[in-house]
């Protein structure tokens, strides 16, 4: 088995074009068979290599590996076909030869009147055939004078294209719907039915997995590959990706390309596991698996013919559950660039690295991406009690009965004591309660206000060692300055002392 994905270098990578290569991998890896990629860069205009080197990368974020491409060679080479010009002249004039092409001289102004005469009229647009019957010595005549004309494939007339869909069984056009399609422009280029069906040839491909908007090409290229005398692959056209509006999905609804998706914050396992299940069931009720797995079950036969709706609520729970299942440092890793681009982190040293990692028990059971983290621990980079004495919630607390006596106690208590770690704060904590005789809420949120200036947040056995370590760091350890527990108490005393 040899399947492919091909994309065009002419921008990001769309979530429903990783998807199209993400099914593509995983029956390659189910069936021990080889996922080629392959670079359709012939439009000029558009395609760069900024963008290729764009999609490459976020094609191995994902971990969707190719065995065959432009980078890593092969036996069916070159992979971009941009450097395969030579054998698009080669089977063109194969087909002219034979009498399966022509030349083509009309202008866009005549094949635009043309179709509009056919809409009149009630009939499917198509080109009307005007140069079908030029000779060989008219056309060269022609050419001769300056004239640049297309080739166009000459379709049959009146037959039945049938082939069968993977995905949605038996499919038939009649070629009377067809028209005659360009197959090398006028500058050379081949157009994509041409340079499709002889890349899929002579790659030796045996399966072709994409969108179901290539549906309608299909029996041109059935229709090429009976005249140049290739076996057709086996087609299998998948549902498109839609918005929350059955629409496309679009930029409206979000972010769409999976560069966005990375930038923010979201763990490439948890958008494979997604977008595996747009459109496809792996069987029983477990949707939590990794992608090894995924490709042990994956079947065309159980893809779906409904589209499938982009659900990001459930994108985000599936990325909370990767998140809490990542190894610290690496989850470290990936929250640093949030992390300094709030100023939190200034250099990515070790010590830096390992006090984020520290950071994590906090934040990842309640944050969607990674994106999200710094915000959920900013206490600790961002203590300003006269502006907390402001907030709503905050001042709520403070009117509660005691809640002054607690935060007068416990800064009284910790004048003398050292960094806390959890047991220290939880004697403290005790302290605390056996003098002001405050328990529960009313002990634990005065002290929440007092040392973190918020009056919700991770839990205190948490939060309140995490600032101690903070205060602790060396400034050479490249982490914003943290105020510790003692100062926090003592500043915030004082503060609400002059309310």
């Amino acid at each position: 088995m040899r399947v492919r994905f091909a994309p065009s270098p002419t921008g990001h990578l769309h979530v429903g074009n990783a998807r199209t290569a993400l099914f593509n991998w995983l029956l390659a890896h189910g069936k021990d068979g080889t996922f080629i990629l392959r670079i359709e860069d012939t439009d000029a205009e558009r395609s760069t290599r900024e963008s290729e080197a764009g999609i490459l990368e976020d094609l191995r974020w994902l971990g969707l590996e190719w065995d065959e491409g432009p980078d890593v060679g092969g036996l069916h080479g070159p992979y971009r076909q941009s450097e395969r010009l030579h054998l698009y002249a080669s089977y063109a004039n194969e087909l002219m030869a034979a009498g399966h092409a022509y030349h083509c001289f009309c202008s866009a102004t005549r094949l635009e009147a043309d179709r509009q005469a056919m809409l009149a009229s009630g009939r499917p647009p198509r080109y009307a055939g005007t140069c079908r019957a030029l000779t060989r010595d008219e056309s060269r005549a022609r050419i001769e004078a300056g004239e640049r004309p297309v080739v166009r494939f000459k379709v049959p007339e009146n037959v039945e294209v049938s082939f069968r869909d993977l995905v949605r069984g038996e499919v038939t056009f009649n070629t009377e719907v067809i028209g005659d399609p360009v197959l090398v422009r006028s500058d050379g280029r081949p157009a994509y039915n041409f340079a499709v069906v002889i890349d899929d040839a002579l790659m030796e491909v045996t399966h072709v997995i994409r969108g179901e908007d290539h549906i309608s090409n299909t029996p041109r290229q059935v229709l090429l590959y009976q005249a140049l005398g290739f076996a057709p692959p086996e087609f299998a056209h998948l549902s498109l990706v839609m918005g929350p509006d059955h629409t496309p999905l679009s930029k409206r609804h979000g972010a769409t390309s999976v560069a966005e998706f990375r930038e923010r914050g979201y763990l490439p396992e948890a958008l494979v596991n997604y977008l595996a299940l747009i459109g496809w069931s792996p069987g029983g009720d477990e949707e939590l698996l990794p992608v090894d797995e995924l490709a042990r079950r994956f079947a065309l036969e159980d893809v779906g013919h409904s589209a499938g709706v982009f659900d990001i609520e459930k994108l985000a729970w599936m990325n909370r559950h990767y998140m809490k299942e990542a190894a610290p440092a690496r989850l470290a890793a990936e929250a640093a660039r949030f992390f300094s681009a709030r100023g939190f982190v200034r250099r990515r040293t070790d010590a830096a690295m390992e006090y984020l990692a520290t950071l994590l028990p906090m934040a990842v059971g309640s944050v969607d991406r990674i994106e999200e983290i710094p915000d959920r621990v900013r206490f600790l980079f961002e203590f300003d009690p006269a502006a907390s004495t402001q907030r709503g919630d905050v001042i709520e607390v403070l009117h509660a009965p005691g809640a002054r006596e607690v935060i007068a106690a416990l800064a009284e208590d910790l004048e003398s004591a050292g960094r806390l770690d959890r047991e220290a704060f939880r004697a403290a904590a005790g302290r605390v309660r056996q003098k002001t005789g405050q328990k529960g809420r009313m002990l634990f949120h005065p002290i929440r206000v007092a040392l973190t200036g918020e009056a919700g947040g991770p839990e205190l056995d948490l939060a309140v060692p995490a600032i101690d370590r903070g205060a602790d760091l060396a400034a050479s350890a490249g982490v914003a300055q943290i105020r510790g527990c003692r100062e926090r108490a003592h500043a915030f005393a004082e503060t609400i002392a002059k309310l």
